[in-house]
């Protein structure tokens, strides 16, 4: 049902690219690989309520490129990204990605955002034989479905969603309501809230959705109210994460409030000051703050060299996170670089550990990197306690 949901949300965009496909016919296999430079892109929502987190992972990854840049490349070649904004339209991303394609000339699609927007451009990545390494999304059809050309790193939203649910099953929580935007996005979260609900024999008390175009939170909020949950799994990020949740505090209810990876903690910090504390988030990288781990005291390190007063985060330590797990397979695929001979790189790496916990995991057969998982709360100091 998931898969027909997406098809619907992108049936508007077939006829551009079919259009498109006669122009990108000219994209040679493998452009954007020089004697100098490797050229990734991306389109990603860069503006409205889900920009502020994606351009943290922006951060990290540049933070990482630089420094491999710094010390001479790949094998002689340096790495350029360039990022579009598609403001989280569906059509936007397939222009964007078009025109990296045909006009810009990459060699790869790296770091792009969002479910529906993801499913788009993989017929352009088929096309052009572009691979598409760590799109921000953890939708199950897009793992379910083996794609060669398509890599993950971060555990999918089912991982995150059965994490939540046993969490709160042994907490004693049953009465557990669902808030989801009404969009791909919120509906690949909403499939994995009521799968992960119904093993867990648990029935939602509700299931509130709003429009992220035309929210109307208010509504929402007294809708939950209604069905007096003691916790509410948010199928959302950003502003409308901090919106909903400034709502159902207008409210006599209570609820205390879980959500995804992608919601967006430095937001919710922004927007709600001391009242994003108590909220819990579920975590799909090591804890950013523990330098006790390698990885993160190497991101610590290099931020740190690049501005003394730059504030480490965790949608950057992401993007650094995902920047260091490219760029081993890039080194991995020698001289030569081709999609070929990336994707034999990658499909050979086996087991690929950052961390005691956190482990990405590819072969011919599967593509899906880590199922890591983890649960921070705000504390006090309205920090992130993992």
């Amino acid at each position: 049902m998931l898969l027909l949901s997406y098809s619907r949300h992108v049936k508007s965009v077939l006829s551009a690219l079919a259009l498109a496909a006669s122009a990108l016919s000219a994209h040679a296999v493998d452009a954007g690989v020089t004697d100098t430079e490797i050229r990734l892109g991306a389109s990603a929502v860069l503006s409205g309520p889900l920009g502020p987190q994606t351009v943290e992972y922006g951060v990290g990854s540049r933070l990482y490129f630089d420094a491999i840049n710094q010390n001479g490349g790949i094998h002689g070649r340096k790495i350029s990204y360039t990022t579009l904004d598609d403001a989280f339209d569906v059509k936007q991303a397939v222009e964007n990605t078009r025109k990296l394609l045909q006009e810009q000339q990459v060699f790869m699609i790296y770091n792009n955002t969002g479910t529906g927007h993801t499913a788009a451009i993989l017929p352009l990545a088929a096309e052009t034989k572009t691979v598409v390494f760590s799109p921000v999304t953890g939708a199950a059809p897009l793992r379910d479905n083996f794609n060669r050309y398509l890599f993950h790193v971060r555990a999918s939203y089912a991982d995150e969603a059965r994490y939540i649910q046993n969490q709160l099953q042994q907490m004693g929580i049953q009465r557990v309501a669902l808030f989801y935007q009404d969009d791909a996005f919120g509906k690949a979260l909403q499939a994995e809230v009521t799968k992960a609900a119904a093993a867990s024999g648990v029935t939602l008390v509700a299931e509130v959705a709003v429009n992220p175009k035309e929210p109307d939170f208010k509504a929402a909020a007294q809708a939950l109210a209604q069905a007096q949950p003691q916790a509410v799994i948010m199928g959302t990020g950003g502003t409308t994460f901090t919106e909903a949740v400034k709502a159902v505090r207008q409210t006599s209810i209570r609820p205390s409030f879980y959500g995804f990876s992608v919601a967006g903690f430095g937001v919710i910090k922004k927007e709600l000051g001391d009242g994003a504390r108590g909220i819990v988030l579920a975590q799909v990288f090591p804890a950013f703050n523990q330098t006790s781990t390698a990885v993160v005291a190497d991101y610590h390190r290099l931020l740190k060299l690049k501005d003394p007063q730059a504030k480490p985060s965790a949608p950057q330590f992401e993007g650094f996170v995902q920047a260091r797990m490219l760029v081993e397979g890039l080194k991995r695929a020698g001289r030569n670089l081709t999609a070929d001979s990336f994707i034999a790189a990658m499909e050979g790496m086996g087991d690929a550990a950052l961390s005691s916990k956190f482990v990405a995991r590819y072969s011919p057969k599967n593509h899906n990197g880590a199922n890591y998982v983890e649960l921070a709360i705000v504390d006090q100091q309205g920090n992130l306690r993992y």
